[in-house]
């Protein structure tokens, strides 16, 4: 019973389907039909003009961006404990060649413009300081925190207001569009993301990630960064058919608001055990190495976190007779 990582559920049937509907001939690289319909599908979902990349994993997309927004001389402002800090294997340096990360406090992994401001009002306007260039939030957090729309706009108008781009990792976003019930535009474009990581593979997709861009004029250099790093795949229709698929009738959300409720019957069983607030589908619970290993001797798998912390990842598909016998056992620890 595998509660380790929405990463490795299987992929949704009708990803599957769309896989094989897409074995067809067709153009190479992303001039086929499948991947240039994908601006068009993404600036109707978000109520813009955007400029959709597809890449095979998270950190390009997450990499693509910051190089986007920040040159090799400046600097990205992110929470201490974002992905792009922790486990990106130095991918963010690499990809923008060479610019620094700040790093920044707040709750659930949270930012806010008062963490984001004391940390860009430390750093000296000299020729010897690195400058920041852009700021990156993450939605849902690596807690499984979310950012409202409100919270996202503040953190938009204090890098209008200095001149940053913003970009928001959405390994999770569906899941956190599924807890705020809001539109993708509320918590993006309109609150002044520039671009967008949006997350699939966790979600049913195979290999599929997307970037977005709420400036395409952003998207032109990109292009040629994601053909110099590799990542240029020669039948990309297979990753535009993922992305259209998920789209298709909502299915994103579909899945995200599946794997939300199963984390909701965790957080109910866990009680006073819960570390951080279950917004999305993580649930991080106190539990000493010895209960620990009572759950994993009933056949549960999960990651050990923080010392005596545990994390649990719910999934689309996490068998309702998995999460309800985990909910019994945590409730009996």
């Amino acid at each position: 019973m595998r509660f380790f990582s929405d990463n490795a559920a299987p992929v949704h049937p009708k990803v599957m389907a769309a896989l094989a509907a897409a074995n067809t001939l067709d153009t190479a690289y992303d001039g086929d039909a499948r991947s240039k319909a994908l601006d068009g599908r993404l600036s109707d979902l978000f109520g813009t003009d955007v400029t959709a990349i597809w890449v095979p994993t998270g950190t390009a997309a997450n990499c693509l961006a910051l190089a986007a927004l920040c040159p090799p001389h400046g600097g990205v402002i992110c929470h201490r404990d974002a992905h792009i800090q922790n486990d990106e294997g130095g991918a963010p340096e690499f990809y923008t060649h060479g610019a620094k990360l700040y790093l920044a406090d707040g709750d659930g992994a949270k930012l806010t413009p008062a963490t984001i401001a004391a940390v860009a009002d430390a750093i000296a306007n000299d020729v010897h300081r690195v400058q920041p260039h852009a700021i990156s939030i993450t939605n849902a957090t690596e807690y499984g925190r979310v950012y409202s729309p409100d919270e996202v706009a503040a953190i938009g108008a204090l890098a209008a207001a200095r001149g940053l781009g913003l970009h928001m990792d959405g390994a999770r976003f569906a899941n956190a569009v599924a807890t705020l019930g809001c539109t993708p535009a509320e918590v993006t474009w309109r609150a002044g993301v520039d671009a967008l990581s949006f997350g699939f593979v966790k979600n049913g997709a195979m290999s599929a990630e997307l970037l977005v861009f709420f400036k395409p004029a952003l998207a032109g250099a990109t292009l040629h960064r994601r053909k110099r790093a590799g990542l240029l795949f020669s039948k990309g229709r297979y990753l535009a058919a993922q992305v259209l698929a998920m789209l298709e009738d909502d299915l994103w959300l579909d899945n995200a608001r599946a794997a939300n409720a199963r984390a909701a019957t965790l957080a109910a069983a866990a009680g006073a055990r819960l570390v951080h607030p279950v917004e999305a589908n993580e649930v991080f619970l106190r539990a000493t190495p010895d209960e620990a290993a009572a759950l994993r001797a009933q056949g549960f798998d999960f990651y050990d976190w923080a010392a005596g912390e545990i994390r649990l990842v719910t999934a689309w598909d996490s068998p309702a007779g998995h999460v309800a016998a985990l909910a019994d056992a945590i409730a009996a620890l």
